[in-house]
């Protein structure tokens, strides 16, 4: 999807039919429209101009509960990908929503349901965003829960208003191929390489929040990792220094991002059934065992989930 397109409330707030048919998608990686520098420049130029990156909450009582609540929302959504067959971008842009949401407003603690409402209706915006064939909303099965198709929705629209209708994010899938091709010499293992970024990015999304670093910086650390695990702080500034349109990023920023993910894979590498399709498979069989789900009616989100507004990190 061009980060430059546009859409109106009737393409994004569709009606809603009760088909119980489940919606097969062609799982894709979106790419760049071609391999080219200026391209690349003007994507990192729109990173640069938005204010979303860098954003906190209040006070870190506050991130450490949403951490704990995002990484429910993360196996959610991971474990619905699955069964809707949504491709991986779909899967990175709804959490770049649910992250900006958080990063301008907190949800009360001990309002899970409102935290699994978000989610639902941030994957259901990302899907409408990315996939060709939309899920009805009785598709997103929440934990706990079944919400009305109302409820959903108006939960939209509150992401609409908060996210200023600004939906057509960057991903670092975007970049993945583009640095693959100008930082590795094996142009016959390119392909695996890139799938080696794509597992690195998702593994990423899993454990750390999308403002923290920029798509691009997380896609070139992803890729530098797929080539060799083993660099230095200078042999990596090497390696980018051939890239003309990485000149503008910070590389003592790239290159935290390039341990950090590091150590997240390492960490995976080290603990017990920490395969991603293990985890969904677990997490499914666990929800399909739950046989008590609470109804909610929908009152208005503002009464129902208190919301305040948090400040910027400039």
């Amino acid at each position: 999807m061009d980060p430059d397109t546009t859409f109106s409330l009737p393409n994004l707030m569709c009606e809603e039919e009760d088909d119980s048919s489940s919606t097969q998608v062609k799982i894709k990686i979106s790419q760049p429209r071609s391999d080219d520098d200026r391209y690349i420049r003007s994507l990192i130029d729109k990173e640069t101009k938005s204010n979303d990156y860098g954003c906190v909450c209040v006070d870190q009582n506050s991130r450490n509960s949403l951490k704990c609540a995002r990484l429910d929302t993360v196996n959610w959504i991971f474990s619905i990908r699955e069964i809707l067959g949504f491709n991986f971008r779909t899967v990175y842009l709804s959490l770049t929503y649910f992250d900006r949401f958080n990063s301008r407003r907190v949800i009360d603690s001990g309002k899970e349901w409102a935290i699994q409402l978000l989610g639902i209706a941030c994957l259901s915006l990302a899907a409408k965003m990315e996939e060709q064939t939309i899920p009805t909303l009785p598709h997103y099965k929440a934990q706990g829960y079944s919400f009305e198709n109302s409820v959903i929705q108006r939960m939209e629209l509150l992401v609409l208003t908060t996210l200023e209708w600004k939906m057509c994010g960057i991903t670092p899938f975007a970049y993945l191929r583009y640095f693959v091709s100008k930082i590795c010499d094996e142009c016959d293992r390119n392909e695996l390489l890139v799938s080696k970024a794509i597992g690195f990015v998702l593994d990423f999304s899993k454990e750390v929040n999308s403002m923290d670093h920029r798509p691009s910086v997380v896609a070139i650390a992803a890729v530098l990792l797929a080539c060799d695990d083993q660099l230095t702080r200078s042999t990596l500034e090497c390696k980018i220094g051939v890239v003309s349109s990485l000149h503008s990023l910070d590389k003592g920023c790239i290159y935290r991002c390039y341990n950090l993910l590091k150590e997240l894979v390492i960490k995976k590498n080290h603990t017990p059934d920490s395969n991603s399709y293990d985890l969904l498979r677990n997490y499914r069989n666990a929800s399909s065992s739950i046989g008590i789900k609470r109804k909610l009616t929908y009152n208005g989100i503002e009464q129902k989930c208190p919301l305040q507004k948090t400040s910027r990190r400039l």
